[in-house]
């Protein structure tokens, strides 16, 4: 029987095998995609602790001014990099949109049963967010090696594939799936993923 790797173990080592790897170009090479999945992957992993700390401080789970204070710092840092900065807004509102997602359904779950998990949160401005920090320029570098294959024809298709043995390869929460779709939503110029087999 094989052994199965904890989640975080593989999307560690394959983010970290993929960030080393040339930058993809036009001409069929998906590290550039894998790299972008198992970074969103990570962030939306992070969506947990972080309801887990609005939940036991009653806090609500939208916070506008962070959201635009971020949104604007990624306009700011995607200048400076080259990349579209109408594209990395919209790409880094789609990871806000999902991990609310995500709040949003563990809220209802623990609403339901009038509790949460067992056990003090990690502290939000001294654990969690400085990891999203860290992951949100570890994404922007991963927008730089996308952009070059966001207007192929076939984007949709290819990502969709990326997308497909990604979830293989890890044994993706399939809770995760609608939020991992809708944070990948405007990764192609053309929007949205193609049809996956």
């Amino acid at each position: 029987m094989r052994r199965r790797l904890p989640f975080s173990t593989l999307v560690a080592t394959l983010a970290l095998s993929c960030s080393i790897s040339a930058p993809a170009h036009a001409d069929g090479d998906d590290t550039a995609f894998t790299n972008l999945i198992a970074l969103v992957s990570q962030r939306l992993a992070l969506a947990g602790p972080v309801a887990r700390y609005k939940w036991a401080r009653h806090e609500p789970i939208t916070d506008e001014p962070r959201e635009a204070t971020l949104l604007k710092q990624v306009e700011d840092k995607a200048r400076a990099a080259q990349i579209d900065p109408d594209f990395a807004r919209q790409f880094f509102r789609d990871q806000i949109d999902a991990s609310k997602d995500v709040q949003s359904a563990l809220f209802a779950s623990w609403h339901a049963v009038k509790a949460a998990p067992e056990g003090s949160p990690p502290d939000l401005a001294k654990d969690t967010r400085p990891k999203l920090d860290r992951l949100t320029q570890s994404l922007m570098s991963a927008l730089a090696r996308v952009e070059p294959i966001r207007q192929a024809d076939d984007c949709q298709v290819r990502l969709a594939d990326s997308v497909a043995r990604w979830k293989h390869l890890t044994r993706y929460d399939s809770p995760m799936n609608e939020p991992l779709t809708h944070a990948l939503s405007h990764v192609c110029t053309a929007g949205g993923m193609g049809a996956v087999g």
